[in-house]
C-alpha cells in the first residue's frame, strides 16, 4: 500500500518515494517481502495520477529493481485503495497487506507470520505491540488548547498498537471490503472484524514503525546505518 501523499512529511515527493539509505522507501519495503518469500506476487498500489506510476517504473528501471509487480492506482481513501487491489487477486491466495512506508520490518517477521498463518489455519493474523506510554484522554477547548476530559483513564495494560503486514485469505478479505466504507475502518483488521472474520494476533516489532514525519526518516536512517 503506497497510495498516500504523506502531507505530514512536508515533502513534495510522496514519502514512499523518498531516499532512505540509498533506496526509495518503497523499494526497501518490497525487497523485504521478495527476499523473505521467494516467488511472492507483488501488487503495488500507487497514488492516483499517471505521473506516480511513471515515476516508479522509471525508478525501478534505473535502479535495476527487477521485481515483477502489478501496479494499481489507489482510491480516495486507504479503504478504497485496498479494495481496488483486492479486486485483482485470485481466490485461494494468501494476502499480506503491508504499508509501503514500513521499511524496517525484518524478514524473520514476514517468514514467521506466513508460517503461523498456514500452520494454525488462521483467517486473519495481525502483528501488535503493547502500548508503552501513559495515555491521557484529552480534547481541545474553544481556544484550541488540550485539556483533560472526564471519565476513567485508558487502561494501558489492555491496549496494543496494530502494525502491518496483516495477513488474510483472499476470499475473506475481499468479501469484507465489500462493506460500505466507514471512517472507523483504520486498518484491514478493523474491516475484517466488522465483517465477522476472527482475528489472531502475534508479536510485532518495535522498529516496524510507519514513516510519518521528518523525525521518523532521521530515526530510520540511523537504524539502517547501524544494521549495515
Amino acid at each position: 500500500m503506497a497510495a498516500g501523499h504523506g502531507s505530514r512529511m512536508g515533502t513534495e515527493l510522496p514519502k514512499q518515494f523518498l531516499n532512505l539509505g540509498g533506496r526509495a522507501v518503497l523499494h526497501t519495503t518490497i525487497r523485504k517481502f521478495v527476499d523473505a518469500v521467494p516467488g511472492i506476487s507483488v501488487v503495488t498500489v500507487l497514488p492516483q495520477g499517471g505521473e506516480y506510476a511513471e515515476w516508479w517504473r522509471r525508478y525501478c528501471f534505473e535502479n535495476n529493481f527487477n521485481c515483477p509487480q502489478l501496479i494499481v492506482k489507489g482510491g480516495i481513501t486507504r479503504f478504497h485503495s485496498v479494495k481496488e487491489a483486492l479486486s485483482r487477486i485470485p481466490d485461494g491466495a494468501i494476502v499480506a497487506i503491508q504499508d509501503g512506508v514500513r521499511p524496517l520490518l525484518s524478514a524473520d517477521l514476514i517468514k514467521s507470520m506466513f508460517s503461523r498463518f498456514e500452520a494454525e489455519d488462521c483467517r486473519a493474523l495481525i502483528p501488535v505491540l503493547p502500548v508503552v506510554d501513559t495515555l491521557k484522554k484529552l480534547a481541545r477547548d474553544n481556544g484550541g488548547r488540550l485539556v483533560l476530559t472526564t471519565g476513567p483513564e485508558p487502561d494501558r495494560s489492555v491496549l496494543f498498537g496494530a502494525q502491518t503486514p496483516q495477513i488474510f485469505r483472499s476470499e475473506d478479505i475481499r468479501e469484507a471490503y465489500g462493506q460500505a466504507y466507514d471512517v472507523t475502518f483504520t486498518d484491514d483488521a478493523s474491516v475484517a472484524a466488522r465483517y465477522g472474520i476472527p482475528l489472531t494476533f502475534c508479536e510485532g516489532e518495535r522498529l516496524n514503525f510507519k514513516l510519518t514525519t521528518p523525525e521518523d526518516m532521521v530515526l530510520a536512517e540511523a537504524v539502517m546505518k547501524i544494521r549495515r
